[in-house]
């Protein structure tokens, strides 16, 4: 049997996605899929009778800008970081950091308008899945509200910038998914109820 010719290749094939980056990627679907479910399930139940229609509370459509705002802020954050202007990469993650909280504070305002309209989760079906979903988005909103703050502290050790984006790069596209994934939810109420 005759020997090949040439120089023995001992190169790792490189992909053209991380790990890591893989991982977050199938943790978003596994994410999406959830709230895939627990959508069908509400047009499931809605389908069976008993359902009270209400007006979704104003808080929610703050919710929508403030997320729609931190995500463009976070964009800018992310581009600012690839041409290393570190300084411009921390006011990026302040913004987003304070939409981000305040998203999550516009969430507890229509938890609040909810109740002062008498609409409490352990009602109607209709209002105890609006309180559930959105609540499990909001922590999935406060895990990468998490993941920002770490990146930030990154960033203060001169760990952000173009050759290492790997952190941020994964946060921003979280965080896109979230308000991409909020977008979907807000209109799925505002449409469904």
């Amino acid at each position: 049997m005759a020997e090949m010719a040439g120089p023995r290749r001992t190169e790792r094939r490189k992909f053209a996605v991380e790990p890591i980056e893989f991982l977050m990627w199938a943790f978003m679907v596994s994410v999406f899929m959830i709230f895939a479910g627990f959508t069908s399930g509400y047009i499931v139940r809605k389908g069976d009778g008993n359902w009270l229609a209400f007006t979704l509370p104003t808080a929610f459509l703050l919710s929508t800008a403030l997320v729609v705002l931190s995500s463009i802020a976070m964009q800018w954050t992310f581009s600012q970081a690839k041409k290393n202007e570190l300084g411009k990469v921390k006011t990026g993650m302040v913004i987003t950091l304070l939409l981000g909280l305040g998203f999550v504070g516009a969430q507890l305002l229509a938890y609040s308008q909810l109740v002062n309209i008498g609409l409490f989760l352990n009602g109607n079906p209709s209002v105890s899945f609006l309180y559930v979903i959105t609540f499990i988005h909001a922590l999935h909103m406060v895990s990468a509200i998490i993941a920002l703050i770490v990146i930030f502290a990154q960033a203060f050790r001169f760990q952000v910038h173009s050759k290492k984006l790997m952190g941020i790069r994964l946060v921003t596209i979280f965080w896109h998914f979230l308000g991409i994934l909020w977008i979907y939810l807000y209109g799925f109420f505002y449409f469904m109820n």
